[in-house]
């Protein structure tokens, strides 16, 4: 089931929102791959993606959060050092194995629930914080 970018996940910040765009189509290129038998082949590419992503992705939110004086700035880095952590484990463990199966569903399944999880539900309170101080 492929992701459609949802003008409700919008934080109303270009840079987020195109970044978001780009980690849902992300999600939406590695179910392809895995659909047509070719997830393995996807996976390094994708752990990149996601290492670079986190890096710059989690560093702008951050600051945007910091710019807005966000009360839950500190809870919300942790999620996101979190995460970061659970990429670098997928990562080591690409390293160790190789691209097989039951790697790209543990990497498929956590970029979906980060993105269930995470972007509908913990971006979203951001983004409402940010307009109602913008508004």
């Amino acid at each position: 089931m492929a992701y459609v970018w949802s003008e409700e996940w919008a934080t109303g910040n270009e840079t987020i929102d195109a970044q978001h765009k780009q980690l849902v189509g992300a999600v939406n290129e590695l179910m392809e791959a895995c659909s047509n038998g070719m997830g393995s082949s996807k996976l390094s590419s994708t752990m990149q993606f996601l290492i670079d992503y986190t890096s710059k992705h989690f560093a702008d939110e951050e600051e945007l959060q910091q710019q807005y004086n966000y009360p839950g700035f500190r809870n919300h880095f942790k999620l996101h050092e979190a995460f970061k952590a659970n990429v670098n484990e997928l990562a080591k463990s690409l390293q160790r194995e190789g691209a097989n199966i039951s790697l790209v569903a543990k990497v498929n399944s956590r970029i979906r629930g980060w993105l269930v999880n995470h972007m509908q539900r913990e971006d979203k309170k951001v983004a409402e914080y940010i307009r109602r101080q913008t508004g």
